[in-house]
């Protein structure tokens, strides 16, 4: 049989052949039979009983007959003689659709065992064939014009389709079962379990371990135990448990540990080599495993714990990160480092706020807020976009000042003892690398790995024996000002990033890539919290001393606002710049704003000595009064009488009575002659 195109076709000669073996005048062998005469051939063409599909024309080439279109009786005769035509139709069927299943080659090169181990290339080349050999069925099965032509009432054949993938075995090198159950049985595994399915479940058999998990479990806990044995002291402590020399319990559950259920198949106590336990103690997973036991939560989470990997913003002020530090030199007076703050721009790197004090207390976060923003007012720029900061010293604004949309659009709180999270943190190192270390002596710690950053100490002897002395100490006014020379050569040196910021400083950066969506800094809520307090009143209607400073209201209608009863109490808020003077002042009553004071200023009374200055101030002075005057004029009270009732009812109940006027008759001549009697007295003739 043969394919002509698509169609599965069998020749005249092999349906009329005879193939018997002739034995004297016998022929033997009934199989090897002709399908049908050549006259039966004839017959059933003539009555288009069957279809050929290539004509017998020319030399050599024979007739063809579609299989499909036989009789039911010369079917089974085909069938019988060359083989099951299914078989040999989903044989061709697979020949021409088998592909290598590359989804399947990526998930076996990337397996891995329990034990972190991959797979064996041989595993994965294996893994992969079966694969597409299940892939290739698969595809049979969705195949409904194969399933109209070779199974019976769209079941399928699982006879013929194992007879079909066993022919390719050798060609192809899959290795799936041959026996139709167990076949049948792996398609269906792999059609609800993918690719996992091939896998032998031997690899993740606890018998193929030396160490169970039983045996993992005891060793590993005393491994933890408080006092961070060395590993020869694990050993040492497994046996002597194994040898009923030692107890081991679960603190946790009270549950003893048994020695007879640390035993092999045949009964004997498992004991472990000092190399086994090395083995198993130094796996990287389970020295990881041991640290996060032994290991300080800080200190884990900082050598240990996995971190995530980030990149800056790309515009100035979108994130500002704070942190503080102590000075690495110490002060002449107290042998103390003096406590430092500083607020850094993450893309540009920039110290854009910082502040000093003896300690690190609230006094100095609000001295380094109080820096940035005048230099953000000093220089024009707008509100940062977020500021990140950390627990300590920032908690007790989380609902004030430093709630997300109140002062900045976005906040974020780092979590405790965890530096690495902030930004600040690795700016602060590349500021005492760069340049504090360049510049100064003493840079470093004692126990510092590099010598380079190791700072040297004198031993001084005493009855505690415990005490060192450095080898210089400094002024309050020496660290500072050095300090502040350091934060400016750190502003004006190169960005680190050069490919991206090629010949720029990081101040350079700070300037030319503001974030273009910042808004307008809320001076009110500013100075609210972070600004100079003063509790007040307002004066004659119209302003507010603060500082022996006359501060206007806006406006004559803030009156208004006030709360009665409180004798015009308010409270000031302001933040002076950097030579300590005042701009705008804000009051405030009950914790409600009412108004932004102005500082009109006063003006010299002496005409002869008025400038220019003093005319326009008595002008804007004179503005306020009138604009007070105009208020008062405006909501004027209505006048009222007030009368006793008597008189009210009186007034209600009297009647009007009518008046007789007495007409004058006077003719025309009469009236115009007393008229022009009044000509001469200036009045208008008419």
């Amino acid at each position: 049989m043969e394919y002509y195109g698509k169609i599965l076709c069998i020749s005249k000669d092999d349906l009329t052949r005879d193939d018997r073996a002739l034995v004297g005048t016998y022929k033997i062998d009934v199989t090897k039979a002709p399908i049908m005469s050549y006259e039966c051939y004839k017959s059933l063409l003539r009555r288009k009983k069957m279809k050929v599909v290539r004509k017998g024309v020319g030399r050599g080439v024979t007739a063809l007959v579609s299989v499909d279109s036989l009789p039911d009786k010369y079917k089974k005769l085909v069938k019988q003689k060359y083989g099951s035509m299914d078989v040999e139709i989903l044989r061709n069927w697979f020949a021409s659709h088998w592909e290598v299943d590359a989804n399947a080659r990526s998930f076996y090169s990337r397996y891995r065992l329990a034990s972190g181990k991959p797979l064996e290339p041989e595993q994965q080349q294996e893994y992969t064939l079966n694969a597409s050999a299940l892939q290739s069925v698969i595809r049979l099965m969705n195949d409904v014009k194969m399933k109209r032509a070779v199974m019976q009432n769209n079941k399928i054949r699982w006879e013929e389709m194992t007879g079909a993938i066993s022919f390719f075995q050798e060609e192809f090198g899959h290795n799936l079962p041959l026996s139709v159950g167990r076949f049948k049985k792996k398609v269906k595994d792999f059609q609800e379990n993918g690719y996992d399915s091939l896998i032998s479940k031997k690899f993740g058999n606890q018998n193929t371990r030396k160490v169970d998990v039983n045996i993992e479990r005891l060793v590993l806990g005393l491994a933890t135990l408080p006092n961070k044995p060395w590993n020869i002291n694990v050993g040492d402590m497994y046996n002597k448990f194994i040898d009923g020399e030692l107890q081991v319990c679960d603190p946790e559950t009270g549950e003893i540990f048994n020695a007879l259920d640390f035993v092999d198949k045949k009964g004997n106590p498992i004991k472990l080599s000092q190399s086994t336990i090395n083995n198993y103690l130094n796996q990287p997973k389970n020295q990881v495993l041991i640290n996060s036991k032994l290991m300080t939560w800080s200190t884990f989470m900082h050598n240990e714990r996995p971190h995530v990997h980030r990149h800056a913003p790309e515009f100035s002020f979108s994130k500002i990160s704070f942190d503080d530090r102590d000075l690495p030199r110490k002060l002449k007076d107290t042998k103390q480092r003096p406590k430092a703050y500083y607020a850094y721009d993450v893309t540009s790197q920039c110290v854009v706020g910082f502040a000093y004090n003896r300690n690190k207390n609230v006094d100095l976060v609000v001295d380094c807020f109080r820096d940035m923003f005048q230099r953000i007012e000093r220089n024009g720029w707008n509100c940062p976009a977020q500021v990140e900061v950390e627990n300590h010293l920032m908690s007790q604004w989380k609902d004030s000042f430093l709630k997300a949309g109140t002062m900045f659009p976005f906040v974020r709180f780092c979590a405790p003892l965890n530096s690495q999270e902030k930004y600040a943190e690795p700016l602060n190192g590349a500021k005492k690398r760069n340049i504090e270390h360049k510049n100064h002596l003493g840079i470093g710690r004692f126990y510092a790995k590099n010598e380079k950053y190791r700072a040297e100490s004198k031993k001084i002897s005493d009855e505690y024996n415990d005490n060192y002395e450095d080898k210089q100490y400094y002024t309050w006014e020496e660290l500072i000002a050095d300090d502040v020379a350091d934060v400016m050569e750190f502003n004006n040196s190169l960005h680190p990033n050069q490919k991206k910021y090629p010949e720029m400083t990081r101040w350079q950066v700070l300037e030319s890539n503001m974030n273009p969506t910042l808004q307008p800094v809320d001076k009110a809520i500013l100075y609210r919290y972070i600004g100079e307090h003063v509790e007040t009143s307002i004066r004659r209607n119209s302003y507010c001393r603060v500082n022996y400073t006359d501060f206007w209201l806006s406006s004559p209608e803030v009156l208004d606002r006030l709360a009665p009863n409180n004798n015009n109490k308010v409270d000031a808020y302001y933040l002076p710049d950097d030579e300590g003077n005042m701009g705008d002042v804000y009051i405030y009553q009950n914790g409600v704003l009412l108004d932004k004071l102005s500082n009109v200023g006063t003006y010299n009374t002496a005409d002869v000595e008025q400038t220019e200055v003093d005319k326009q101030i008595m002008t804007e002075q004179l503005k306020k009064i009138s604009q007070f005057d105009s208020m008062i004029k405006k909501q004027a009270i209505a006048p009222v009488v007030v009368m006793k009732t008597e008189t009210v009812k009186k007034i209600e109940t009297a009647v009007a009575n009518p008046v007789q006027v007495k007409s004058i008759e006077m003719d025309a001549d009469t009236l115009i002659s007393r008229f022009s009697n009044y000509k001469g007295r200036g009045l208008a003739d008419t």
